[in-house]
């Protein structure tokens, strides 16, 4: 699992993935894209994690696609290429546990898309976001014309992939594209805590919590009504809620477990 293009750590029930092509600033690549799969398949399946984040190696997150290999690929090439990247996507907004997004200099292009198919961005005061498919003539992939409508409202989204100009961390924040903002030097720290902090939680319920929330960008209420009552009935029954319920009595913290 992984490659030099995606470092994988697992500590603290957490797995922390880093993207690796610093001398491109981690512009994508299949490795990468192929990685960050095979690493989403694990964390699914291994109950020890309960927590994936996502940061990158060197001066920024992600550059996006690696304008090197850009006007070579032939249409059925973009195609197939798009086709491995949506595969990550759908696998990173199925994957029943949090992913944080941890951003520093720039994201750019599908990096964005890449941040906004997690749960949870925080980034450096000093980072830059930035839409830059038009600047090459493209339209946004990896699900941006998704999740950036939804997140920041019909008219935001259009001015940021129409003009693709960057905006900082505080406007990000403001707009509703960033959870939390940390000074450069204490980003790593403060996003390893936020993550352990997450790692702590009912896992259960945050992944049913991620899973319905996402059903709801493209469910009605009466839906999305029917599916809270049905999985509150199975959580009422697990471990992490009879915990919950005997610390709070105790006046001590949860210890959840599952």
């Amino acid at each position: 699992m992984g490659n030099e293009h995606l470092l994988i750590n697992i500590e603290n029930n957490i797995m922390s993935l880093t993207l690796n092509r610093p001398d491109s600033l981690n512009a994508f690549s299949p490795e990468m894209v192929n990685g960050l799969k095979e690493a989403i398949k694990k964390a699914k399946y291994d109950d020890e994690i309960r927590v994936v984040t996502i940061s990158g190696s060197g001066r920024s997150f992600c550059a996006g696609g690696d304008v090197k290999g850009m006007g070579e690929a032939s249409p059925m090439e973009t195609y197939e290429h798009l086709g491995q990247l949506n595969e990550l996507i759908i696998q990173m907004t199925d994957l029943e546990k949090p992913i944080v997004a941890v951003i520093h200099g720039y994201a750019a292009g599908v990096g964005v898309c890449l941040a906004m198919a997690c749960d949870q961005i925080v980034a450096a005061e000093n980072s830059k976001f930035v839409l830059s498919f038009s600047n090459v003539g493209l339209i946004s992939d990896g699900g941006g014309l998704f999740f950036l409508p939804r997140t920041l409202g019909l008219l935001r989204a259009k001015e940021l992939l129409f003009n693709a100009e960057p905006i900082d961390a505080a406007k990000a924040e403001q707009w509703g594209m960033v959870n939390r903002i940390y000074p450069a030097d204490q980003l790593q720290e403060q996003a390893f805590a936020y993550a352990q902090k997450l790692a702590k939680g009912p896992s259960r319920a945050y992944g049913f919590i991620k899973k319905i929330a996402n059903r709801s960008l493209t469910a009605d209420l009466k839906e999305i009504l029917e599916v809270e009552q049905t999985t509150q009935g199975i959580v009422t029954s697990s471990a992490d809620h009879k915990e919950g319920v005997a610390a709070f009595r105790e006046k001590r913290r949860p210890n959840f477990i599952r």
